[in-house]
């Protein structure tokens, strides 16, 4: 995939991705790959897959993040007995 593709994919989807946050249109980023879909299916690939792979990280930091929080609660605990 050509440096161009990748450049405006990631930014489009950086771009998406805060009007999801504002908006809390979860789904905003289909209608976005429906667009470019219709002019260039290689932008929309590109596009998706920055897409899946922000919220792929979005999950796992929630994740990582609940669980150190948790192991810290526990820590806690442990100190006031």
């Amino acid at each position: 995939m050509s440096d161009t593709i990748t450049t405006l994919a990631a930014k489009l989807a950086e771009d998406t991705m805060k009007v999801m946050d504002e908006t809390g249109d979860d789904r905003f980023f289909v209608e976005v790959g429906e667009e470019l879909g219709a002019s260039s299916q290689t932008l929309e690939e590109a596009f998706l897959t920055e897409i899946r792979v922000r919220l792929a990280e979005r999950k796992a930091r929630k994740f990582v993040i609940q669980r150190l929080s948790e192991h810290r609660s526990k820590l806690k605990a442990i100190e006031k007995q």
